[in-house]
């Protein structure tokens, strides 16, 4: 049985409305703050398409506003689930922008975990928008995904393992300072600028990092904005997966 949700949320953008249009409507623009690897081909009527670890997921642009409005939506499954995005922006003065996203379709019969997710998820994404727009505007960043699954290990448990790596208190908050030497890859020296019981957010100076735990995996999205190391999705999983071995 499926059921009928939307989230609604608003954000206040240190950019101009051309500069989020860039951010949210094009493959390059939606690699450098959201999840996976992304291609738009950019009309009504165009794909929208992310890859996630080797996952590719596709929906159909319904709205090509360039500036204004995009809208995209996914094939129904055989169940009829599905899921529409709509992202509305309007400039301010100062050349500020406020971007209005609505998410909503239909999920299945454990819609209530999956509409726990997507809610507490989207704050996070946004915010990590909020952060390549105002330190890193004008560049695009490489993504790095790496996924360990974590069985039933308790989630504090991940948590406090993921903070160690981090060379972070177990209550990390946002100003701590955050530390990494992962083999094979230059160390990661930045600030926490996103902390809850999921996941722990680091800027550095040429990168935005994320940190997620759920139920059975643990998981990251970087976005790198120098010169991307060599197999940096390996040497990221590697450290996630010693780190928790």
């Amino acid at each position: 049985m499926t059921h009928p949700f939307e989230i609604e949320l608003e954000i206040a953008l240190p950019a101009s409305p051309e500069q989020v249009w860039e951010a949210i409507a094009t493959g390059p623009g939606i690699d450098s703050w959201f999840m996976g690897r992304n291609e738009v081909d950019p009309r009504e009527g165009g794909v929208a398409a992310m890859d996630v670890g080797g996952h590719r997921e596709e929906a159909v642009i319904t709205a090509h506003e360039p500036g204004k409005r995009l809208a995209t939506r996914t094939s129904a499954g055989p169940d009829g689930r599905f899921m529409a995005f709509e992202y509305l922006i309007e400039g301010r003065d100062g050349g500020s922008t406020v971007l209005r996203v609505v998410h909503s379709g239909l999920l299945g019969d454990d819609w209530e975990d999956e509409y726990d997710a997507l809610r507490r998820g989207w704050p996070f994404h946004l915010h990590t928008l909020r952060e390549y727009l105002a330190h890193f505007p004008g560049r695009t960043g490489v993504p790095v995904f790496a996924l360990v699954p974590t069985g039933t290990r308790p989630a504090p448990q991940i948590r406090a393992a993921l903070a160690r790596g981090l060379a972070l208190p177990a209550e990390a908050a946002v100003g701590d300072r955050a530390h990494a030497e992962p083999a094979g890859l230059p160390p990661l020296d930045g600030e926490v600028v996103w902390s809850d019981d999921e996941r722990i957010g680091v800027r550095t100076a040429d990168g935005l990092y994320g940190f997620h735990h759920g139920p059975g995996v643990a998981l990251m999205f970087h976005h790198l904005f120098g010169p991307a190391p060599e197999d940096a999705d390996g040497a990221w999983q590697r450290w996630l997966a010693d780190l928790l071995a």
